[in-house]
């Protein structure tokens, strides 16, 4: 079989026409890469894939003319990881399963069983017809980036009381919600490795966001040099991770020495509570760590016995000498869960429709957590990335690994759901960065140019139902960052599964470079006007987003000429709907008037700010994910203008009705 047999049978694409009009044919050397990274898919016979049973109608799948009638079936569970439990059976003598109303709704293996005796596998979701799509009319949320904040308590960074204080300046001010970029953890040895879209892991939370001196067993005078130390943090325009990372691992280290020594029998009980619900998965999560403080590298060049995950190997781990470690780890993701729904609980105390809406990143960091523990499922040779468009020529690597379709398949789908439930249990909404790899990956082999990779299918239909079932048991809205080029039905198709798009307005325009109306705004979608990766508005309107590229080497994409023709524009969309003046507080007017049933706006925005939080294609050259807000937490308010942004948002705010 020929390379390209073979990359059909993987679902993989190695020719298409780029955004540029090219045809792009992937290199033998690159698609061999991409070939022998991936893992083999399951071949079926009797059903087309994984199986996809929607509830609250009539449920049918079709099977195929291969299978001999009659044939049996039985939907089978596993039992804590031993045996099976069957949740349903039946026999059919046509050639479809007509699915029983009372399915429960979870992840399933699907077995089969023709006249023949010959037998089939094949995962089974059950799943809502929809995922939860809110209970209210339109809202707006503050749109933040949490390392940015800055206080006169906090240890340099943005942290968890910090967030209370946003939720409660924003339930002032009358938004639905705060959105925070992802809370993911990363590598906490890795000062410069700060992008939160670059996790070790996305199922638990970052450290760093944790308030220390907030934790019960913390008192000041077990770090007595922290307070003058952190105040020096809280100064200068920038977040020091290379010195605020240490403080705050000190600061936690103290509190759960303190913990072990004098924490009360309610609050150690707590805890042991906490570490039972989050089972084994926790628990290798804390191996993982310390494992990787012990060994230098990235864990495929571990020694052999700790490059896989074993459970008998963790349990005498967690026996020996590391055992203190394994269990800090664990102490420390408690208290960031603990403070986390802390701010939760205060936004749905304040009757906020939204509360949380969290940002989840589209992959991991290969050596990570995520990678080492799913190994059959990520694929850590292979980097998401974008073929070569319009503002990238050459194409994009974003150095993250993603899940794969073989593994998901032979797991059913149960890796994504956790992903997905891990941000869903604090949050209101989530947005599902570049959703658009639901359908299709573009991937890149490592050690090839971005412009060498390949698009590869994924099991959209599945993907979709697991996202519908996890939306719908925490009751949380997803919004699918469907920027870019978008395949033709995809939006459609999200929308039928109750998935909300992401309307920027700087993208909004025809092809003259009109911005679009407020009828052309979708209800089921957040609106923003721009975003982390876009210019703010204030350095939109100075043009400063476009003299610090240049000065950068990088093409902005758009010259001055056409940036004034876009401020135009913006003048000509708002003297249209009879708003005169062209500030901020002007355009939001104009976004709340959208059908679209959630706005974002930008703190930064709000603030004045010039320069972007991150400009894509830079690593060293710009302060990304490292700028903090000129004003702090408690001057946010006075600075703003709160009646011109009540008055803007007054259509759509909380505080509209009281």
């Amino acid at each position: 079989m020929n390379l390209i047999a073979q990359a059909k049978t993987k679902g993989i694409q190695a020719e298409f026409v780029d955004a540029l009009g090219k045809l792009r044919v992937t290199e033998p050397a690159a698609l061999r890469s991409i070939l022998e990274a991936l893992p083999d898919k399951r071949p079926y016979r009797f059903v087309t894939g994984a199986v996809v049973v929607r509830t609250g109608g009539p449920a049918r799948t079709e099977l195929t003319e291969a299978a001999a009638l009659p044939l049996r079936w039985a939907v089978v569970e596993s039992v804590d990881g031993h045996g099976a439990k069957i949740v349903a059976k039946g026999e059919v003598r046509e050639h479809a399963i007509a699915w029983p109303a009372d399915l429960p709704l979870g992840y399933y293996r699907l077995h089969l069983t023709d006249a023949h005796g010959d037998t089939e596998e094949a995962p089974l979701i059950v799943t809502p017809r929809r995922a939860f799509t809110g209970d209210f009319d339109r809202g707006w949320l503050l749109a933040v980036q949490l390392y940015s904040i800055r206080s006169v308590r906090n240890w340099g960074i943005g942290d968890f009381t910090d967030l209370a204080g946003l939720v409660a300046l924003a339930s002032e001010l009358g938004a639905d919600g705060i959105g925070l970029n992802p809370l993911h953890a990363l590598f906490d040895d890795r000062p410069t490795d700060c992008s939160p879209y670059s996790p070790n892991s996305r199922l638990f939370l970052n450290p760093l966001y944790v308030d220390v001196e907030a934790i019960p067993e913390y008192s000041t005078d077990l770090l007595p040099d922290a307070r003058n130390l952190a105040a020096r943090l809280r100064e200068g325009d920038r977040v020091n991770y290379a010195e605020v990372g240490p403080l705050k691992w000190r600061g936690l280290r103290a509190a759960f020495d303190a913990f072990l020594a004098r924490a009360s029998a309610a609050r150690r009980r707590e805890f042991v509570e906490f570490r039972a619900e989050r089972g084994p998965l926790l628990s290798r999560f804390a191996c993982f760590e310390a494992l990787r403080h012990r060994f230098s590298g990235p864990w495929w060049e571990w020694p052999a016995e700790w490059q896989q995950p074993d459970a008998t190997k963790f349990a005498a781990l967690r026996n020996g000498p590391a055992g203190r470690d394994i269990e800090f780890v664990e102490f420390v993701q408690w208290i960031a869960e603990t403070q986390l729904h802390a701010a939760k609980a205060l936004a749905g105390r304040l009757g906020m429709k939204v509360g949380l809406y969290l940002d989840v990143a589209v992959g991991v960091q290969s050596d990570g957590f995520d990678a080492w523990n799913e190994q059959g499922v990520i694929s850590r040779q292979l980097a998401v990335g974008a073929p070569p468009d319009v503002l990238n020529t050459v194409g994009q690597d974003w150095g993250l690994a993603g899940f794969n379709a073989g593994g998901l398949e032979a797991r059913s789908f149960v890796p994504f759901a956790e992903m997905l439930a891990a941000s869903m249990r604090h949050a209101g909404a989530i947005r599902l960065d570049h959703v658009l790899g639901l359908k299709r990956l573009y991937l890149v082999p490592r050690g090839f140019k971005p412009d060498n990779g390949a698009y590869v299918a994924m099991p959209f239909e599945a993907l979709l139902a697991t996202v519908a079932r996890e939306s719908a048991a925490h009751k949380c809205i997803v919004i699918g960052e469907d920027l870019g080029t978008v395949p033709d039905g995809f939006r459609e198709t999200m929308q039928d599964w109750g998935i909300w798009s992401y309307l920027v307005m700087m993208f909004e325009r025809d092809d003259q470079g009109r911005f679009r109306n407020v009828d052309h705004y979708i209800p089921n979608a957040l609106v923003t006007l721009n975003t982390h990766d876009l210019c703010t508005y204030a350095g939109w309107r100075s043009f400063g987003d476009l003299r610090m590229k240049l000065s950068l080497g990088l093409d902005p994409g758009e010259s001055e000429e056409a940036r004034w023709h876009a401020l135009g524009m913006l003048d000509d969309i708002l003297r249209h709907n009879a708003i005169d003046r062209n500030d901020l507080y002007s355009v939001l007017a104009f976004l709340s008037r959208t059908r679209s049933r959630l706005l974002a706006v930008s703190l930064e925005d709000l603030l004045g700010v010039t320069d972007q939080p991150n400009i894509p294609g830079t690593i060293d050259e710009h302060p990304n994910w490292r700028q903090r807000l000129p004003v702090a937490l408690e001057r946010i308010a006075a600075t703003i203008d709160p009646e011109a942004l009540r008055t803007a948002t007054r259509e759509r705010s909380s505080a509209a009705g009281s």
